[in-house]
Parts: C-alpha cells; structure tokens; sequence
C-alpha cells in the first residue's frame, strides 16, 4: 500500500467529517472514500482474522452468514474452504464497501457467495437457517449490539458455531481466567476508537459466553498503523449454540 493510499486512508480515519442522519448514511460516509483502499490498511491493524478462521468450521454443504461483511475479505480467510459452503452470505449496511465486496465474488468466482444490505439488528433470513455466524472488528460498530448477538443466536441452528473478533476492554472485575485491563487502558481506548464511531466495550465478551457455550477465548495485543509502542486490545471468542 503506498504512502499516498496510506495517507488518503488516514485522513477519512481520524479528520473526513462523519455526516448522516442514520447508520447507514453515517457508515457510507466514513468508508466511501477509503473503499478501494480498506483493506490493505486495516490489515495492519485488525489482528487475528487469520487465526480465528483456521479455528473455525466449514461444514460441507452449510451457510455462512458473515455479518458487517465489508469487503468479504474473510472469503479470502477461509482460502478454498469457502467453495465447501452450500451458501455465503456477507451482510454489511455499507453499501460502499459491499460494492468491492461484489467486486471480489465476481473475481473469485464464488459461484455460492452472495452480498446482502441490511442491518446487522434486522436480517431477514429464517431461523436457524446459518450454520455459522462471524463478527470480525464489526461489533464494536453496531450501535444496538444487543439486538445483534441475538440476530445470531436467532439465525444459528443448534450445535452452530459463532466466532467472534474484535477490540474490547475488560471489566473492572472480570470473570475468571479473563484479563483484567488497567485503569488507563479501560477509559483510553473507547476514548481513542470513539472518535470513528468504533466502541470497544467490557460488556461483549461475557455477552457472547452468556448466550453461547464457549469454545475457544484469546486475548491478545495488536499494534496500531502508524502508532508506536502502543498496543490495542483485543479478543477472539469462538462459541455453539446450545442443543435445544
């Protein structure tokens, strides 16, 4: 990625003024000029995607539902696992970057991939219709999250699998065996995302295993592009849900 990509990216992250009147309008205005170049820049920055998707399943003949899609970069994650899918679906309300995410399906020639504009709170796909469901560095930028871990759980048939990552803070009291964040750390970093409309937060780590048995949790550090020494936290959750 070139500097002047680089530098255009920066510019729509930290000064491009967010305009809009509702979620959407607000998310096309923050990524409809940094579309082309998303992810090359937040490759360096979103940790983890790789790891999460080697640990997660591909059942032959099952749907995936990838919701706050992007770009369907995670397509790519998966490698030729993916074409083992009897149905992709990568949801996003930014129609900008779905745009590229066509885009990539096209290209790849993901004959069972599709992209779908709609609202991370309101799918309109049935009832345990999804084998697996992933948020990747999508929830923090869900206003009413709630209402989207429950749209998983919701489309999830039982014994699916949901995996999760993204940025978060802990507790100040976090459960067992989960790492407890410093006080600084706790404030920052909602602080620092907020100002991007992204909202780490201490409450979506227990929420996923509140309604989901827990597979796999890791939680990690990642640098920041063009942010020295700093190190931003974040966490992978991999989870079923129950057997009805």
């Amino acid at each position: 990625m070139g500097a002047l990509s680089q530098l255009r990216t920066l510019y729509h992250l930290t000064l491009s003024p967010i305009r809009g009147e509702t979620h959407q309008q607000r998310l096309d205005s923050f990524y409809g000029g940094q579309a082309e170049d998303y992810d090359e820049f937040r490759k360096r920055m979103l940790h983890g995607r790789e790891a999460l998707f080697d640990a997660l399943p591909a059942p032959a003949g099952g749907a995936w539902v990838d919701i706050g899609a992007g770009t369907a970069r995670n397509g790519e994650l998966f490698g030729e696992r993916l074409r083992e899918f009897g149905s992709v679906t990568f949801l996003d309300l930014s129609r900008s970057l779905l745009k590229v995410a066509d885009e990539r399906i096209a290209r790849e020639q993901w004959a069972n991939a599709r992209t779908l504009c709609a609202d991370a709170t309101e799918i309109d796909l049935p009832d345990g219709s999804a084998d697996l469901v992933t948020f990747t560095y999508s929830l923090t930028m869900i206003p009413d999250w709630f209402a989207a871990i429950e749209q998983a759980h919701r489309l999830l048939r039982p014994g699916g699998v949901i995996g999760v990552v993204d940025f978060y803070v802990s507790r100040r009291y976090p459960a067992d065996g989960l790492r407890r964040h410093s006080y600084f750390a706790r404030n920052f970093w909602p602080f620092w995302f907020g100002n991007d409309n992204v909202h780490p937060s201490a409450d979506h780590l227990p929420m996923l295993q509140r309604r989901f048995q827990t597979l796999q949790v890791d939680e990690h550090y990642g640098k920041l592009p063009w942010v020295p020494v700093v190190r931003a936290p974040y966490y992978r959750f991999i989870g079923r849900k129950p057997a009805a």
